[in-house]
């Protein structure tokens, strides 16, 4: 009697381009597919990924650097934008000898990041058709959540995932290819780290140690992508940092966690106290910005210790009524003691880097400029970045009300290059003044 052997399905993972007038790689990796493949590894199903953000034409000091990228034709709702418009990440012809070499997939699954790339996106999810056309298409990721009517409408997939973490996608997949498996009790538990070591070349990683944001901030979409605030142990933190370190030799680490500090006793002190402990040698970064109400003088000198060498502080606006209204998270006096903190720990002015948000609804320039000397005044260094609309956030609807875009059916008018909400008090040639300026140092 013949025993039929049960090949398991072949799930094929994809993080498509990013498709953009500027991009640059801040240690990003697809922590949320490299999480879904260690699940999916688990569980017996076979694996390929190929993530077309990785590849670098130029890498910096600490692994971060420049994507290669192709000029590409812009989108029409954007042809007035006089900018170059480009697709990041690996050719086109690297993605289809890639493809040339694939096995059949059982069920392809797609990522997606910010809204407004969802271009390079649909373009991904093109080229796999023609492939394989036969084999269902799963979309998720933030573009996927935050647009859901949008991608079902336009991404010619089979199914938009809105779900909020890996194993209400692992039940999806279980029942589209209807192979078994078996689920942690917690996505934060399950003894997995992402799947990294599914890349040939590993310079660096970024590690999440907590999912969701206790605060409300409201331009951010952090409540909507995450049902609650959850965080690992931080000893089990310390050990996966211990594992990339030492097995794989990365000395680069990203955080991008939404609120990593957040009650520093229960969790980043006892993290810090354990990396300097265990002698760990890694430089660490943290892309994703700190809450500044948390930084005292322990806090600072840990992370000075510890080898945290890229701080970005979130600090938004100087303007208290704005401080206020976008959810209170920080305030002048507090924003002038994490740097008092942070210099006393042995960190330069030059190595504090402050976001400086530009271009909120009803924003005028002037305050921006305000906001700039203010950080500048107090010792840091002042990093502009520009508001983008983010759909279901409290802000958005007050966008929706100021921008002269269609934020509302159009997600490529979401992107923060183009100022989108822009106006008579806030142009982009204010914006482009107050870069210059910044570039300049004055």
């Amino acid at each position: 009697m013949f025993h039929v052997k049960h090949i398991p399905p072949h799930i094929f993972l994809i993080n498509p381009w990013i498709t953009d007038f500027a991009a640059y790689n801040f240690w990003v990796k697809p922590l949320g597919l490299l999480r879904m493949a260690s699940l999916l590894k688990m569980n017996g199903f076979r694996i390929t990924l190929v993530d077309c953000l990785d590849y670098l034409v130029k890498t910096k000091r600490y692994g971060e650097g420049n994507f290669l990228k192709a000029k590409i034709g812009k989108p029409l709702p954007l042809k007035s934008i006089p900018r170059n418009y480009c697709q990041y990440g690996i050719t086109e012809e690297m993605l289809l000898k890639r493809l040339s070499l694939l096995e059949e997939p059982d069920l392809i699954c797609v990522s997606s990041g910010m809204t407004y790339w969802y271009p390079g996106v649909f373009k991904v999810i093109e080229i796999t058709r023609k492939l394989f056309n036969n084999v269902p298409v799963i979309l998720g990721g933030i573009y996927a959540t935050l647009c859901y009517e949008h991608a079902k409408t336009h991404s010619g997939v089979e199914v938009v995932f809105k779900g909020s973490g890996e194993l209400e996608a692992l039940k999806l997949i279980s029942d589209l290819t209807g192979f078994g498996v078996r689920t942690p009790n917690s996505e934060l538990r399950t003894g997995l780290y992402p799947a990294f070591g599914l890349y040939t070349q590993l310079n660096y990683i970024s590690i999440a140690t907590s999912r969701g944001c206790p605060l409300k901030c409201t331009y951010c979409a952090s409540p909507l992508l995450t049902k609650s605030f959850s965080r690992r142990d931080p000893y089990e933190v310390v050990d996966e940092i211990e594992y990339w370190t030492g097995k794989y030799r990365v000395s680069n680490i990203a955080f991008y966690d939404d609120a990593l500090l957040i009650e520093p006793l229960k969790h980043i002190i006892p993290i810090l106290k354990e990396i300097i402990k265990r002698g760990i040698r890694c430089n660490f970064h943290t892309p994703n910005a700190l809450h500044i109400r948390e930084i005292d003088e322990e806090v600072g000198r840990l992370l000075f210790r510890a080898g945290f060498k890229t701080i970005r502080l979130g600090f938004e606006t100087s303007n208290e009524a704005v401080q206020l209204e976008t959810g209170g998270k920080v305030d002048n006096q507090a924003f002038k003691l994490a740097i008092k903190h942070m210099k006393g720990a042995g960190y330069s002015g030059e190595e504090i880097g402050v976001y400086v948000l530009a271009g909120l609804p009803g924003q005028r320039a002037g305050e921006v400029k305000e906001s700039i000397a203010f950080v500048k005044e107090v010792g840091a260094k002042p990093m502009l970045v520009e508001y983008s609309p983010i759909p279901h956030t409290p802000m958005f609807e007050k966008a929706k009300k100021m921008s002269p875009f269609d934020l509302e059916n159009e997600p490529l008018y979401h992107n923060n290059s183009i100022l989108p909400c822009q106006w008579d008090g806030f142009t982009i040639a204010d914006f482009g003044r107050l870069k210059e300026q910044l570039r300049r140092g004055k």
